[in-house]
């Protein structure tokens, strides 16, 4: 087998099931690594808990939602405001978040009195809010609070308002894939088929694991209207309470995020008949066939070509441009679940870099098996890697870039790796066309940025040119600009003559790199 062995873990032989380097020749099935069980004591894993994929990934963008947590604050603090998920309704669910705020005393009398209270005081607090999401935590979860009870009882007294329970406590999972599997199913069973949605189009649709991520979302619905389709829900990326409850009427579920939402969709097609078709929205490639497969399905797909047709004429000479400059660059792919396969190809083959490794905090070995087969010989996946795991991988593999979240980012900056945010984006959207050309941007400004280039001198003992890293102040130079643009530190003052800071370095920088392999060759 060819599992791999971190020197920082072998006092925990279990690891090395869970990381394997891709040999040559290597079949999936001799190449996966163990996935999606519960956590090996004393490996101080990073991984989210059941209720954090209930909560932070699924439910929290419902945009005209009161999101009450039942249970201690630390709950709600650490699943609040982390990711973007954007919403037109002034960003309500990102603005507030609640809590009961369960103490000691309530674990040992009981919390149902203190969640009432609570429940009411939030409504009166924001009184157009008419529904709310209750979620259920460990310490409510042990003590055996009848949530739904409370919950009923607050419907009773208030007509006017509607509560969905959501009953995924952290221990309900391995990880947090299993809180996703938890609201899938209970939305399903509470809430849906109990409003009759307004239908418009001939062609209706619901969206399903999409959560607008710095407004991904958006993006795509502009090509779901301009076929001439209806979107009857998103689940949930900026989507209303009651929208959701009317997801039976749609004609076909298109899954986004199948690691995140797939199971409402299996139950859908169950329970309503309701076809289910994976898409992909990262990539030409991949966005073009889900375009053509949406519209094939309805038989509009002459609409979808027309389009494709359009952005891939005024974006793909700006991915070509950068997809030269990022050629060969080494990347670790280090998201939370779906995004190893979603873009382990589609930035091979469209932007030139390298995947040297690919990880999952929660991810099945589904996931790993579709990311794995998209890596070429030699890449290093693992999954559920904690913090000394990933630094001995940084030392080792020596990627030029990092996708990850947050805090395996943040120590990434300190070995001097730059890094790109995978969950909430750096300027996104990376979704549709445009998107993946801003993704490469951010990229390419990652790899070349002089602040990383110069986080790599060691000010103690290197010889420090004076104009050491500062790769765009020599590429003004060797350009040929004026001196007026060269001695200004402010490079978007020149308007008049360039767009923006990226369409100057667009006629800028072959120029500098034709002199400057020269220069190397004599």
């Amino acid at each position: 087998m060819p599992y791999h062995e971190f020197e920082c873990s072998k006092v925990i032989p279990e690891r090395k099931q869970h990381a394997v380097i891709k040999g040559a020749g290597e079949d999936l099935t001799s190449c996966l690594p163990k996935g999606y069980l519960n956590t090996i004591p004393g490996t101080i894993s990073e991984r989210g808990c059941a209720y954090c994929g209930a909560k932070h990934v699924i439910g929290t963008p419902m945009k005209d939602v009161i999101h009450i947590s039942h249970g201690p604050v630390g709950c709600t603090y650490d699943t609040w405001q982390t990711k973007r998920y954007i919403s037109d309704n002034n960003n309500f669910q990102l603005k507030y978040t609640f809590a009961t705020d369960v103490k000691e005393k309530h674990i040992v009398f009981g919390a149902e009195k203190v969640l009432k209270q609570n429940i009411i005081e939030a409504f009166k607090a924001f009184p157009e809010i008419k529904r709310m999401t209750i979620y259920q935590t460990c310490a409510t979860a042990l003590i055996g609070d009848d949530i739904e009870a409370v919950a009923q009882e607050v419907m009773d007294e208030m007509p006017e308002v509607d509560i969905f329970v959501c009953n995924s406590p952290g221990f309900a999972g391995p990880s947090q894939s299993g809180g996703h599997h938890k609201i899938n199913i209970a939305w399903l069973n509470q809430k849906v088929g109990t409003l009759e949605p307004k239908i418009t189009s001939d062609y209706v649709i619901n969206y399903v694991g999409e959560y607008n991520i710095q407004g991904d979302q958006e993006v795509m619905l502009d090509y779901f209207h301009r076929m001439g389709i209806q979107v009857l829900s998103t689940f949930t990326g900026n989507s209303s309470y009651d929208d959701l409850r009317g997801m039976h009427r749609a004609h076909l579920n298109v899954l986004e995020c199948a690691r995140s939402a797939e199971y409402i969709c299996d139950e859908l097609r169950a329970r309503y008949g309701i076809p289910r078709l994976d898409i992909d929205g990262f990539g030409f490639e991949a966005l073009g066939n889900s375009l053509k497969k949406v519209g094939l399905f309805f038989g509009i797909e002459d609409r979808a070509q027309a389009i494709i047709d359009e952005e891939t004429a005024k974006w793909k000479p700006q991915l070509d441009w950068y997809k030269e400059r990022l050629r060969d660059k080494k990347v670790c792919l280090w998201p939370g679940g779906s995004k190893l396969w979603h873009w382990a190809h589609a930035i091979q083959a469209e932007m030139g870099v390298k995947v040297v490794s690919v990880y999952t905090k929660f991810g099945h070995q589904g996931d790993m098996e579709k990311g794995i087969s998209r890596c070429g010989e030699g890449a290093l996946a693992i999954d559920d890697p904690n913090e000394l795991e990933n630094q001995e991988a940084m030392r080792m593999l020596k990627p030029d870039v990092i996708f990850t979240g947050k805090r395996p980012g943040e120590v990434a900056k300190k070995m001097r790796v730059p890094y790109l945010n995978a969950h909430a984006y750096h300027n996104g959207p990376y979704k549709g066309f445009e998107g993946w050309v801003r993704f490469a941007r951010d990229i390419y400004n990652a790899i070349y940025s002089p602040i990383y280039q110069l986080s790599g001198l060691d000010i103690s003992k290197d010889e420090i040119a004076a104009d050491k890293g500062f790769v765009t102040r020599r590429m003004l130079s060797d350009a040929g600009l004026s001196d007026e643009i060269k001695s200004s530190p402010i490079l978007t003052e020149y308007t008049g003559k360039y767009d923006s800071v990226t369409d100057l370095r667009a006629k800028t920088y072959p120029e500098f790199e034709r002199k400057t392999a020269a220069s190397a060759a004599e």
